[in-house]
């Protein structure tokens, strides 16, 4: 019995890794066509050990970018509604969605990324908690990924788009350094102290797409 449940275990497990490979085909065979981008920054991947990946949030096809951090599968935490779509529900399941609920304090959330990471695998958030249809450049962080990070010790990559993608218009990517809050490391962080930590990641990811603009304005 328990050689079976190890089996089918495995048999999700490649068809996990299959499917982010056929994933990866679209994004550069046809998704990259359609909405091309430059990558700019930190564009290395990490292939080995727990990671996390923080980005900024404008649509559901965001994911195309944050696959470019690894060779890896990748397991997104995406609000629980998906799983009432029936074509939602067979993509999350598919590619081991972590469900969680918008205001990000769903406990069985944290387990499901905890495991992950545990396992030394990657998981990717939005912090801002839901998608950006505003003017803001980047929306409150709900919180959750440094305390996520610090308790892990997981790094966090930061990915930051530039502007909302459309039709054949190209975007910019800007993929930081791996942001670590070793000094807690180890220890107990307060709420206060997991706070700071979320707003200097969320500070990081607005002075990265505000150098990039820089750059690009001094070019002309």
């Amino acid at each position: 019995m328990e050689k079976d449940v190890e089996s089918k275990k495995d048999a999700i497990d490649r068809s996990f890794v299959r499917f982010f490979k056929f994933v990866r085909w679209v994004e550069k065979f046809i998704l990259r066509v359609i909405f091309p981008y430059r990558k700019h920054g930190n564009i290395k991947k990490y292939n080995d050990g727990p990671i996390i990946i923080a980005a900024n949030h404008y649509s559901v096809l965001d994911m195309m970018y944050l696959v470019q951090v690894t060779d890896r599968p990748v397991h997104f935490i995406a609000k629980s509604s998906i799983w009432k779509v029936k074509i939602g529900k067979w993509f999350a399941d598919k590619v081991q969605c972590i469900p969680a609920n918008r205001d990000g304090s769903d406990v069985k959330t944290l387990k499901m990324s905890m495991k992950v990471l545990k396992d030394g695998g990657v998981v990717a958030i939005y912090p801002e908690g839901t998608r950006n249809h505003s003017c803001e450049e980047m929306l409150p962080f709900h919180g959750g990924v440094a305390a996520l990070s610090i308790k892990m010790q997981a790094p966090i990559i930061p990915v930051v788009q530039i502007r909302k993608m459309k039709f054949f218009r190209r975007n910019d990517v800007v993929y930081g350094d791996p942001v670590e809050f070793r000094e807690f490391y180890g220890k107990k962080a307060g709420r206060a102290d997991i706070e700071d930590c979320d707003a200097r990641l969320r500070e990081a990811m607005i002075n990265m797409r505000r150098a990039f603009l820089d750059r690009e304005n001094n070019k002309n």
